[in-house]
C-alpha cells in the first residue's frame, strides 16, 4: 500500500540581526506523524535549548525523510534589494520539497505572510509541479510535522551560531532583544566602521546603529 506523506516547513532566525535564517522541512506518513505526537514535539521556542537537541536526534530517526537549508547573512544581504524576505522564504521552501526528492500529498508550512495563504501562493511558483499547500499562522503549534521542523530549524541555527562565536567571540542569541547581541554590534561599529559579515544589512536596528556611529565620526571632524 503506498505511503500518504505530508511534509511539514518551518523557520529559526527570522527575526535575528546576525546570523543564518535556518528552514527545515520534514516528510512523515500517518505512523510516523502519531509517533512525533507521541514524542511530544511542540514549537521549538517552547523547549529548552537541551530538549530540543534530544529531540531532534529521535526525529531524524523517526521521518521518512528531511531537509534543512541554511540561508547565510552575505545570502540574505544579496537576495533582499530585489526580494522581500517572504519571496526568499518561499524560495527557500520550494528548494527544500524539492531537495526531498518525494512529493508529498500535502505541504503544511508556518506562513510568515498576513493572509497566511498568500504564502503558500508564492511557494508554488516556485515549484515544478502541483502540490497542495496548507500555509496557517502558528502551524508549528498545531501540526507535528511542522513542530519537528521547527526544531531541526532551530537545532541547526543554534549550531551556526556557535561556530560564528568561534570567530567572533561573544556575540550573544544572535537577536537585538539579546543584550550581548546588541553590544556585540555596537562595538563591532565602533571599532570597524562598518557592520559585520555575520550581521543583515537590511534589518532596522543593525542601519540604525550604523548609520548612529557613522554620524559619530562625522561629529569628530
Amino acid at each position: 500500500m503506498k505511503k500518504i506523506l505530508i511534509a511539514g516547513i518551518d523557520e529559526a532566525g527570522r527575526g535575528s540581526a546576525i546570523g543564518p535564517l535556518v528552514m527545515a522541512a520534514v516528510l512523515v506518513d500517518k505512523t510516523q506523524e502519531e509517533q512525533l505526537i507521541e514524542l511530544q514535539v511542540r514549537d521549538s521556542k517552547e523547549l529548552s535549548k537541551k530538549e530540543r537537541e534530544r529531540l531532534a536526534k529521535e526525529i531524524k530517526k523517526i521521518v521518512e525523510k528531511y531537509a534543512i537549508v541554511k540561508i547565510t547573512a552575505k545570502e540574505l544581504n544579496e537576495l533582499m534589494p530585489m526580494r522581500s524576505l517572504n519571496e526568499i522564504e518561499a524560495m527557500k521552501a520550494a528548494h527544500l520539497i524539492q531537495g526531498i526528492g518525494v512529493k508529498p500529498a500535502i505541504l503544511i508550512v508556518d506562513s510568515p505572510d498576513i493572509i497566511a495563504d498568500n504564502f503558500a501562493k508564492r511557494i508554488k511558483k516556485y515549484l515544478p509541479f502541483n502540490l497542495i499547500i496548507k500555509a496557517e499562522h502558528f502551524a508549528d503549534k498545531v501540526y507535528a510535522a511542522v513542530s519537528a521542523a521547527s526544531i531541526l530549524a532551530k537545532v541547526a541555527r543554534d549550531s551556526e551560531i556557535e561556530t560564528l562565536k568561534k570567530y567572533y567571540g561573544e556575540i550573544g542569541s544572535g537577536y537585538w532583544h539579546d543584550p550581548l547581541t546588541k553590544s556585540f554590534v555596537e562595538k563591532w561599529t565602533a571599532k570597524h566602521g562598518k557592520l559585520p559579515s555575520c550581521a543583515r544589512a537590511y534589518w532596522q536596528p543593525n542601519i540604525r546603529t550604523l548609520d548612529k556611529q557613522l554620524q559619530k565620526t562625522l561629529e569628530e571632524f
